[in-house]
């Protein structure tokens, strides 16, 4: 069996994030999908608009996946990836991570056979949280 880890914020559920959790379920037969927490959320992105544990839930019932965990805060992604223990990683084509950068730094903690890959952008419009929500925003300004 081919265990396969995405991550993400997944705030708003919009197809660029079906686009990305459907590739990663094509290169193997188990998804095993990390959802960021609201603290690694307000660091590294926005104050998040959905709650972690509701994000949890939305991914989860999602039908490429087959299980949805919550991130660490603080915790580092190596240690996520040790519990999930992942034959390939996908990363989003969003993602701040160097694929080549990611394998070598799994190698020195160990673990040697993850292979990374990265995810093809999807081409739908609105396809980003914050284009989403700039949109809405700037439609309220419209109504008022």
């Amino acid at each position: 069996m081919v265990r396969v880890m995405a991550s993400g914020v997944f705030d708003i559920i919009h197809t660029g994030h079906i686009s990305y959790l459907q590739q990663a379920k094509a290169l193997g037969d188990e998804l095993v999908v990390v959802v960021a927490c609201d603290n690694t959320v307000r660091k590294k992105k926005h104050e998040p608009i959905t709650p972690e544990n509701m994000r949890v839930k939305i991914v989860e019932n999602l039908k490429p996946v087959d299980r949805a965990i919550l991130g660490r805060d603080g915790g580092n992604i190596f240690d996520t990836v040790k519990d999930v223990k992942p034959d390939i990683i996908v990363l989003g084509f969003d993602q701040r991570f160097d694929e080549n950068d990611l394998e070598a730094k799994l190698k020195e903690n160990g673990m040697e056979n993850i292979k990374v890959v990265r995810a093809t952008e999807c081409a739908e419009d609105l396809s980003a949280t914050r284009k989403i929500v700039s949109r809405i925003r700037n439609s309220k300004g419209d109504s008022q």
